[in-house]
């Protein structure tokens, strides 16, 4: 985990660094995806929705277009 994520815990206060790409505004867990992930592990769409403030069919259309671009760079062998 990064060193200011770390710190938020440590300090127990939201994170304020909104430029952050880890940034998320869900201050239960101190607004980092980092510490999200780190607190619940694998999440359901809903869950996932809830905490980015969208709907889970969203989700499930971003998790789509993110795999459809993994796929298409595999078959290039751009990330090997």
């Amino acid at each position: 985990m990064r060193e200011c994520a770390k710190e938020c815990v440590v300090k127990k206060k939201k994170c304020r660094k909104k430029s952050c790409r880890y940034w998320i505004k869900y201050g239960e867990e101190y607004n980092c995806a980092l510490i999200s992930i780190e607190m619940n592990g694998n999440m359901t769409l809903q869950e996932t929705g809830e905490r980015l403030g969208i709907s889970a069919v969203r989700v499930k259309q971003i998790q789509d277009k993110t795999l459809k671009k993994i796929k298409f760079l595999s078959d290039f062998d751009v990330l090997d």
